[in-house]
């Protein structure tokens, strides 16, 4: 992969526009007046352009994507189905029936681990068809006491400073209260109501993994608690994003999976999480094609639901929240027009 990242713009736009009169070539019969009407229009773009390379390539399109971008994309209205199809690497189940607990790869080369990654996903989707689904972070409070001839108030108040405490005159203690804001957690219920303790519990399970793991906690006794679902998903990198989509084209291409008998009827399933047409001739009626070796590709249309727009637009939005501010660490490409 190669990827090259414009840093800088710089256009220069020049107008002229002149007029006047001169005069005519009418010989010994005399002057002629002519009026005469001219204009310019000059334009200088200079466009810089910084390869990624190096530790700033490792940065932007091989680490994975971490468990705060999946909440945001999802409170800006993206499914839960179409962004975990893309940007799920795997789940990893534990607490099922005897026999069901592992880890399910979504690739399609991997099929039974795949067919069991879109059967959670699927139930996840219908989970949020019924506005139940919750993907938020943890939030809790962390209480401990210190003797109150521990500390004097001037290291008190600029220590504790911003927290909640208490005195306890009988034990001589200060009691200290801190709110954390803790890991993302996928869940059909709202964490707000569950105890302090449980929240605390869950963030200390989900600490236990890396920041593009996030917990999955599907409970009965609540939208789409007949089919319970308790792990992780790990989350991948855009460039395993690409390889994902790009692998998809033939390679290995992605199969119909119907959800499970326990998820109730869900609006969309599609075959791909985002179908890419390989053609000879250039095909018709779609917004842009991309040659390359003598074929071409776009995006499949689509008559009814918008699905591969839809995701076409969120690999967009994957790609410009996976860089970062582009700098001139290394040699540029200046072109001048």
């Amino acid at each position: 992969l190669h990827f090259t990242a414009v840093s800088n713009i710089v256009a220069t736009y020049k107008f002229t526009v002149g007029g006047g009169f001169v005069p005519a070539a009418t010989g010994n019969l005399g002057w002629l007046p002519v009026p005469h009407v001219s204009g310019a229009v000059e334009e200088n773009p200079t466009i810089s352009i910084a390869p990624m390379q190096g530790d700033e390539f490792t940065q932007r399109l091989l680490t994975p994507f971490q468990e705060e971008k999946l909440t945001l994309l999802l409170r800006q209205g993206y499914d839960v189905d179409g962004l975990l199809r893309m940007l799920g690497a795997e789940v990893r189940l534990s607490g099922q029936p005897a026999g069901q607990d592992g880890t399910f790869r979504n690739r399609p080369a991997d099929k039974a681990g795949y067919e069991r990654y879109r059967r959670v996903v699927a139930h996840l989707s219908a989970i949020q068809d019924r506005h139940a689904l919750f993907v938020e972070p943890l939030h809790f409070n962390l209480t401990w006491s210190i003797p109150a001839d521990a500390v004097t108030p001037e290291t008190f108040e600029s220590t504790y400073k911003g927290f909640a405490t208490r005195y306890d005159a009988e034990k001589r203690s200060w009691q200290i209260t801190k709110r954390v804001n803790g890991r993302v957690m996928i869940s059909n219920y709202d964490p707000t109501e569950i105890s302090n303790e449980e929240r605390f519990r869950l963030h200390a399970l989900a600490e236990e993994a890396p920041f593009n793991d996030v917990l999955l906690d599907i409970r009965p006794g609540h939208a789409g608690g007949e089919y319970p679902l308790h792990g992780r998903f790990r989350l991948r990198s855009f460039h395993e994003v690409l390889m994902f989509v790009g692998r998809g084209i033939g390679e290995e291409p992605e199969s119909p999976v119907a959800p499970d008998a326990r998820t109730p009827l869900i609006r969309e399933n599609p075959r791909s999480a985002l179908e890419v047409t390989e053609t000879s001739n250039p095909p018709k009626g779609v917004a842009m094609v991309v040659r390359l070796n003598g074929l071409f590709y776009a995006v499949k249309p689509q008559s009814t639901y918008q699905w591969n727009d839809k995701a076409f637009a969120l690999l967009h939005q994957l790609f410009q929240m996976s860089v970062a501010n582009v700098t001139h660490a290394g040699p540029a490409i200046t072109i001048a027009k």
